[in-house]
């Protein structure tokens, strides 16, 4: 799906142009849920757009009561799905928060992915749900040969995971999440594991990213030259072949990833490669996320100094 073209501002809601999700959107603002059931159910076998349509659904549900309505009126696998997605957000955010509610919000979260994964044993997206909620206990399964660091962390979990869907995306960014310092691992092991299973990945998928989120992850802007590091040939080669192999078929996708397509124009543009960030920025369209950009400043500035370095217009200006 074509993200169409930059009309002077920035989108910056998740469905992005995603049409179906927008309007679900707001019926789920509004308290309604029969489109979100017609919405996820279209997305049955379709793990990536199932992953993604719930997840965004979720951060609209998770102030309201309307996934616990929906469930005790309709308990299908939709519904058992956003609950899941529900309970594990609020758990999150409560664990993050340090809020006293956080083990009970867990053992809630772990009980709604349960009954959502027994509804339909095929999808992973509970199994994800629950992958999420791995960094806040460090799980200690041994890590598989081939790694320098070896880190342990939620093994078993990510390998029943792949059994379902070998290259899910929201997987493999939940399970390198685990290993990042500020949940408990190091800037070595999160490039260690971000390494290994970007090599594993097909050269045209969007998993061959992982070392730029494990690269953004790890930025100390204290560290002297921090900002020429994209430009050191193994990133900067990273970056080149996705530019190559990935992004011509971002345009046959359901919807424009725009998170993916950030983390690409950004390493671009920090590797002095304008031409190249240019095609990433113009497969963006108007559509807009928050990171990798607020990891070095203001997003929507950081993206605008982005779209001015490839000669593109910005908001309130050329």
């Amino acid at each position: 799906m074509a993200a169409g073209l930059f009309e002077g501002q920035y989108v910056w809601h998740p469905a992005a142009d995603d049409r179906v999700l927008a309007t679900v959107c707001v019926d789920v603002r509004a308290g309604r849920w029969g489109s979100a059931r017609e919405a996820l159910a279209e997305t049955r076998g379709a793990f990536g757009l199932r992953a993604h349509r719930s997840l965004v659904l979720a951060s609209e549900a998770a102030d309201s009561d309307l996934a616990e309505r929906w469930l005790a009126e309709e308990p299908e696998p939709e519904a058992a799905l956003l609950w899941a997605r529900v309970a594990v957000l609020r758990a999150l955010r409560a664990a993050d928060a340090r809020d006293e509610r956080a083990g009970a919000l867990e053992r809630i979260a772990l009980s709604a992915c349960d009954r959502a994964s027994g509804l339909d044993p095929a999808d992973p997206t509970p199994w994800v749900a629950r992958l999420a909620m791995a960094r806040l206990h460090r799980l200690r399964d041994p890590a598989p040969q081939g790694l320098l660091t070896a880190p342990s962390g939620p093994w078993r979990l990510f390998a029943h995971i792949l059994s379902l869907d070998p290259w899910h995306r929201e997987a493999h960014h939940r399970f390198l999440a685990c290993f990042f310092a500020r949940h408990g691992g190091s800037v070595g092991a999160a490039w260690d594991v971000a390494a290994f299973l970007g090599q594993r990945a097909p050269a045209d998928s969007a998993l061959r990213l992982l070392p730029l989120v494990a690269l953004v992850e790890g930025h100390n802007p204290a560290r002297r030259l921090a900002d020429r590091v994209w430009e050191e040939p193994p990133w900067r080669s990273t970056a080149l072949a996705l530019h190559r192999n990935w992004l011509p078929t971002v345009a046959g996708g359901p919807f424009t990833p725009v998170l993916d397509l950030a983390y690409l124009a950004h390493a671009l543009v920090m590797a002095r490669r304008p031409s190249e960030a240019r095609a990433v920025l113009l497969a963006m369209g108007p559509y807009a996320s928050r990171m990798p950009w607020c990891a070095f400043g203001d997003p929507a500035e950081q993206l605008s100094r982005a779209r001015r370095a490839c000669g593109l217009p910005v908001p309130g200006g050329p």
